[in-house]
């Protein structure tokens, strides 16, 4: 999807930034002439991506998802540089895998603090700002087909992509009248995280259950961001763009003795 100019200009922040799909997100931004605000726990990653960019007004803030006077220093120094922005990408998440009898209660806090706590809260800061500057603005918080399908050893994750889902359809529905759009996108599989490490193992068989038999790419992932934040999707909000090859549709798993329709 071409969007010609119509970022160029806008200002963009996305978390977890030093992340795969992050990463994805803010290189389709730029390539796209939005100026953009990036933030990680991995600051040094972070430095060296906006180096490597070259050009532009492009910076790094830092910011801990799990502290709440963390999250309001990083939205103040955004203003400082800003005022306001004109789009937020809540990407930042955690994916641990453990049974419900093993995990700590610690651990479960942590999911639900970068997964939801943390979008709620930058959400409402920053559409604070949003409106104080007397503009819209547009939000895009990113989930997962886990909202919908629940899955043996990640089920704090997925039941926070639920909640994700649904606080989405309430910001959406809440900040409608200062003309502050909030979707959600839920990108395909894809491994590599160093955040949440995946076996090779889990990788084979997360690829080998997608319908259409591929992981996810930064073009699917960024064309359904920048679609959402554009004068395109003007008219969307509350809603979720699934981009995942039909991942969270079901399974591929046939249960008979003949394996294929030919």
């Amino acid at each position: 999807m071409q969007f010609a100019d119509e970022f160029k200009g806008k200002k963009v922040i996305v978390t977890g930034a030093s992340g795969i799909i992050g990463g994805w997100i803010a290189d389709g931004f730029r390539a796209a002439g939005a100026t953009l605000c990036l933030t990680d726990r991995d600051q040094v990653k972070l430095a060296r991506k906006i180096d490597d960019w070259g050009n532009g007004d492009h910076f790094a803030l830092s910011a801990d998802l799990l502290d709440a006077g963390s999250m309001k220093a990083f939205a103040e120094g955004v203003a400082e540089r800003w005022d306001a922005p004109d789009i937020l990408i809540n990407n930042a998440g955690i994916y641990p895998s453990g049974f419900l009898l093993d995990i700590d209660i610690e651990e479960w806090d942590a999911v639900f603090d970068v997964n939801l706590r943390a979008p709620f809260y930058l959400s409402k800061l920053f559409a604070l700002q949003m409106i104080g500057a007397g503009k819209g603005g547009s939000i895009v918080n990113i989930s997962s087909g886990a909202s919908r399908k629940m899955r043996t050893t990640v089920v704090p994750y997925c039941t926070s992509k639920t909640a994700l889902d649904r606080l989405t359809k309430g910001l959406a529905l809440e900040l409608a009248e200062y003309g502050i759009r909030v979707n959600a996108v839920e990108p395909g599989f894809m491994a590599g995280s160093e955040v949440s490490p995946l076996s090779d193992e889990h990788v084979d068989a997360a690829i080998g259950s997608i319908p259409l038999g591929r992981p996810s790419s930064p073009r699917d992932v960024t064309s359904a961001v920048l679609y959402l934040c554009s004068e395109a999707g003007a008219y969307v909000t509350g809603g979720t763009l699934t981009v995942d090859g039909g991942n969270s549709i079901g399974t591929k798993a046939v249960f008979q003795a003949k394996k294929k329709a030919l």
